[in-house]
């Protein structure tokens, strides 16, 4: 199979390529498997070489390289892009971990209590990204609350389609292979210990990633995947493995926040009053619901703590764009100013 092919190009990717970049003598398609520090390796019709990617690509990215094979010209816009508040960034940066990603599985290892705040937070990133968000529920073999574990994720999932697996038993992944179709993105996420490695070692069916021990104690893992990287599963269809994530901090991520808990914006619009901030107000439907245990507590506290954290992210960026506009303001004025002294300088010269 073409290298290219095995990377997830497809006849609509190939149609992209020829609006964006017309000339193929002067651009051809690629794919970046990988990102390090200005450095790509791209899978290209020729095969996959190294080049110099500037900061501007990632994993994931459809690339255009110039004829001579060894140039990044530019890449296509991307269908989606999974990214996250960079952390300890003052600026409140993005950092933008994977693009065009079709399918994004939520992994969660099955021998360990589940995080529901977690969950939640997590599935509203991977709906905010543009990709279909699936559940991938790994170590099933290791769980002593199978059952329990499982039914509970299902009743959190709220629809997002959920998968229970055993990589060393192999269990479950002919369901997982078959949802991810030839020229389409598989990306899991999760944090590190949770088996994504194992996961892809028996997707692929060969020892492609390394894999770690994880601890007894807490179910931490080593960081045996240090950088995000495409993995070809044969037919045209694509895993990204990612680095095991301790927080994931939302970024400009209101459209998956609604997504996740479009049952309690939904009582908003109950409220007696409308600009009712659901704490003591009478006739606060959210307080009602609450109380009539049709709303749980712990996720009304979960919603509420991730709008805080989009509401700030918002301000601070707020803050940044009115300094970066104060700055190129200054930078006018005292163009303006040092253009007028020069003009006067000039006129007395004459």
């Amino acid at each position: 199979m073409d290298t290219l092919v095995q990377y997830g190009f497809t006849d609509r990717i190939g149609g992209l390529f020829s609006f964006h970049f017309p000339d193929p003598g002067t651009a051809q398609p690629a794919r970046v498997i990988r990102a390090d520090r200005g450095r790509v390796l791209v899978a290209a019709r020729h095969g996959i070489v190294h080049l110099d990617g500037g900061t501007s690509l990632v994993t994931g990215d459809w690339a255009a390289i110039g004829p001579d094979g060894g140039t990044v010209i530019g890449h296509l816009p991307r269908f989606s892009l999974l990214q996250r508040k960079r952390a300890y960034d003052p600026l409140s940066e993005a950092q933008i971990l994977g693009a065009n990603i079709d399918v994004l599985g939520v992994v969660i290892p099955l021998d360990r209590p589940l995080s529901t705040n977690r969950l939640e937070r997590t599935l509203v990133a991977a709906w905010d990204s543009g990709a279909v968000p699936v559940i991938i529920l790994t170590k099933a073999d290791l769980s002593t609350r199978f059952d329990v574990v499982v039914a509970e994720t299902i009743q959190r999932a709220r629809g997002v389609e959920v998968f229970t697996t055993s990589a060393e038993q192999r269990d479950g992944l002919e369901d997982l292979r078959w949802r991810i179709g030839a020229g389409q993105t598989l990306a899991l996420l999760g944090p590190s210990g949770a088996g994504k490695s194992s996961l892809i070692n028996a997707l692929v069916g060969d020892p492609r990633q390394d894999t770690g021990e994880v601890r007894a104690g807490d179910g931490r893992g080593r960081h045996t995947t240090t950088a995000r990287e495409l993995v070809p599963l044969g037919d045209g269809a694509v895993v990204m493995d990612t680095p095991g994530l301790r927080g994931f901090a939302l970024w400009d991520a209101e459209n998956g926040l609604s997504e996740v808990f479009g049952d309690v914006e939904e009582l908003f619009g109950n409220c007696r009053f409308r600009d009712c901030v659901h704490v003591r107000e009478p006739g606060c439907a959210v307080q009602a619901a609450i109380t009539s245990g049709d709303l749980e507590e712990r996720r009304w506290l979960s919603y509420r703590k991730m709008e805080r954290e989009l509401a700030s992210l918002r301000r601070r960026q707020d803050v940044a764009e009115q300094r970066r506009l104060g700055k190129e303001s200054h930078r006018t004025v005292k163009d303006a100013a040092l253009a007028k002294d020069y003009r006067n300088r000039f006129r007395e010269g004459l």
